[in-house]
């Protein structure tokens, strides 16, 4: 909790539901004698939950938050270090908050399609406190003992590096953006015109979302990456090489018709610091190196085709040391004022 108590938050309307999703019958006939058998049964699946806060006299544009690779709303909640994260900023600003657990994932974790073995992320235990904090670009490893960059902007204490390795969740099932996109569409035409605002590999899920819904306003992304980003198809461009293969930056092609609806909205893409400029050893910046030239290669195709999309690097606002998880560094407050500014000077406030 924090010490740093602020006036209370005064909510007019919240709850909690699934969205979208489907089903799956088994083969045979059910038997009251073998109750725990699959056959005859029905399986639900594959849809997505959402937890949303009505703040008094809420502004007309719901937030829909999405989560990154491996996290769940938790991402959007209160700080490792035990501050007021967007969910909660937002609402003080008169904003409609929504936040989702994708398909297959958190409190969504009933899946359709079991894992193929290939998500390094869907299993227990997950061994992987190392590759988290290094792709997250919060420092490097000392043997067992991280040691943070020097002007890093995550707090350096043991109990938020407790709380930072704590927030991984494991996918229950297939990583299938085109599913978790579904389910946000779905979640749109119940909640009306709204704000998508994404982070990592949720970015690719925005993308998708205007093909299946005219009811996206704006896209805010942070840091999208880690899944492929959306190009007309004949325009892809090669993936950005990096030092460790399986971590470059990856593109995908779609029909152009799908890809215009793109440019129909306004966009915003912002990332952090300690992105390498060119090829190093270190495989969060490399990684993220990769990450950020292809997202200048997005935003450029999109204005090309007519489109409203930008591209904000926080080190040319004088902005220093922030980690992937910028909305929940130490400055996560100056983050939320750069995106609600950005709101604004797009009417959408």
């Amino acid at each position: 909790m924090s010490n740093n108590p602020k006036q209370p938050l005064i909510i007019a309307e919240q709850g909690s539901f699934a969205i979208g999703g489907s089903t799956l019958k088994h083969d045979g006939v059910f038997r009251t004698d073998h109750f725990l058998e699959p056959e005859g049964q029905i399986a639900y699946g594959d849809h997505a939950y959402a937890f949303y806060q009505v703040p008094v006299d809420a502004r007309p544009y719901p937030l829909i938050f999405q989560h990154g690779g491996a996290q769940c709303k938790r991402t959007w909640e209160t700080t490792p270090d035990g501050r007021e994260g967007f969910q909660t900023l937002f609402l003080r600003k008169g904003y409609t908050t929504v936040l989702i657990d994708q398909p297959r994932m958190g409190e969504a974790g009933l899946a359709l399609k079991a894992d193929d073995g290939r998500n390094p992320y869907a299993k227990n235990p997950l061994y992987a406190d190392k590759t988290m904090y290094m792709l997250c670009r919060c420092g490097i490893f000392d043997g067992d003992t991280p040691v943070p960059y020097e002007d890093s902007a995550m707090a350096g204490d043991a109990e938020t590096y407790n709380q930072f390795q704590r927030s991984w969740t494991p996918y229950e099932g297939e990583l299938d953006d085109d599913v978790s996109a579904n389910a946000m569409a779905a979640l749109l035409e119940k909640m009306g015109p709204s704000i998508l605002v994404t982070h990592s590999m949720g970015g690719t899920i925005g993308w998708r979302t205007p093909f299946r819904t005219d009811k996206v306003k704006a896209i805010i992304a942070f840091e999208p990456g880690g899944s492929p980003f959306i190009f007309p198809e004949g325009e892809v461009p090669e993936p950005v090489p990096t030092l460790y293969d399986p971590v470059k930056a990856q593109a995908m092609g779609v029909p152009l018709e799908s890809f215009l609806a793109l440019t129909k909205l306004p966009m915003v893409l912002f990332y952090g610091d300690h992105i390498s400029d060119g090829t190093t050893d270190e495989i969060g910046p490399d990684k993220w190196r990769s990450e950020f030239m292809m997202a200048k290669e997005f935003v450029s195709c999109v204005n090309r085709h007519g489109g409203m999309a930008e591209i904000v690097h926080l080190p040319d606002l004088g902005i220093k040391g922030n980690t992937h998880f910028l909305m929940a560094d130490k400055n996560n407050e100056v983050i939320a004022g750069l995106m609600a500014d950005w709101l604004s000077a797009k009417g959408l406030s």
